[in-house]
Formats: structure tokens, sequence, C-alpha cells
């Protein structure tokens, strides 16, 4: 993906969304739906997701994962983080066709990462409670863990040559003759009218 879709870890040592700075985080929890796509769209640098499958599925993806931050409200920092796993978890399917087992995994150190307390001075609180925590693990099996064979799909298998490439055969039942309709079907008269 483009547009600076990376991630960094900030100084408390969580992953952070780099594409989206914690102000734009913010700017973009106040948008509606389809600003959010607009901005989402421009951010992930995706300029034919209205004809290219893989990038409106990867569109859909990271826009309902920030709107489900959103709706759940997370704050900017969460929302950064939930989006930089999003992220990091599909870019270990397409680039290093990692196998399910391992990215969970990755997922559960990034989790517990977040679950940990904070080693500041003024706050011990972890970024995520447990509660935020199971919520995530349940969007992220939900979103990305059962469709896990259709990303693989979607990052491995071309598109255009399966769409170009089928030829098929559709059958069409003509009516050879006026049919009668069921006897408990509208009266004949309005039938034949």
């Amino acid at each position: 993906m483009s547009g600076g879709a990376t991630l960094q870890e900030d100084e408390a040592g969580f992953l952070q969304w780099e594409a989206a700075p914690q102000q734009q985080v913010h700017s973009l929890l106040a948008s509606t739906r389809d600003g959010l796509q607009l901005e989402m769209t421009e951010i992930l640098g995706f300029r034919n997701h209205l004809v290219c499958m893989k990038e409106a599925a990867l569109l859909d993806y990271y826009v309902c994962g920030f709107w489900w931050a959103k709706e759940a409200n997370f704050t900017p920092m969460q929302t950064s983080f939930i989006m930089a796993v999003l992220h990091i978890l599909l870019k270990k399917i397409r680039e290093k066709q990692m196998p399910f087992v391992e990215n969970l995994t990755g997922f559960a150190v990034a989790l517990g990462a977040a679950s940990q307390c904070l080693t500041s001075e003024k706050d011990t609180t972890p970024l995520l409670n447990e509660e935020e925590a199971t919520a995530l693990i349940h969007y992220i099996r939900n979103s990305l863990f059962q469709k896990y064979r259709l990303y693989e799909l979607l990052f491995t298998t071309s598109r255009d040559e399966l769409l170009t490439g089928t030829e098929r055969t559709i059958e069409v039942f003509g009516c050879q003759g006026a049919l009668t309709p069921l006897e408990e079907g509208i009266p004949t008269h309005l039938y034949s009218q």
C-alpha cells in the first residue's frame, strides 16, 4: 500500500499508525462515514477503489476498522494502535504469506504490550484495559481471522486473470406457450389481461 501506511512506535513503546498522525486521527474520529471513506482513500493512496476489487476490499477493511474504533469510543491513541495492528496483520499476509497461527501469535504479542501498564511518572494505566482488549480480540477475530483464507487469496490470486479467463454459459428458460396460472393463484380473467 502506498500513502505512507507504515508503523511506528510512540514513546511508550506502542505501535502507532504513521499514515495518520494523532491530530489527523482525532479529526477522522469526528468525520462522517462518507468523509472517513474519502479521507482513507487519500491516506492509503487508493486511486482505483471503484473498479479494483482488491483496493475496494482493503478500503472497506480499514474504514470498517476505524469506524468500529470510533463507535467503541476509543481514544485517538488507542485508535491509532488499532489501525496499526490492522495494518500489520494484513501486511504479514500480503508480504510474508504468514500462516494464520503465526499471525495470531504476533497479534497476541502486540495486544500484550498494549495491555501492560505505561511506565510514565504520572500514569500507570495500560493503553487498553481488559474490556477494551477483549472487544478488540472479538473484532479482529470477526473481521480478519474468520476470513483469513479470503485475504490470503486476495493477495495471491490475480483477479484480472479470473475475470477475463473464465467463460460462463447461461441457460435461459423459454416459454413456448401460454402457461396457465395455479388454481389457487389469481383468477384466469386477470391473468389473461
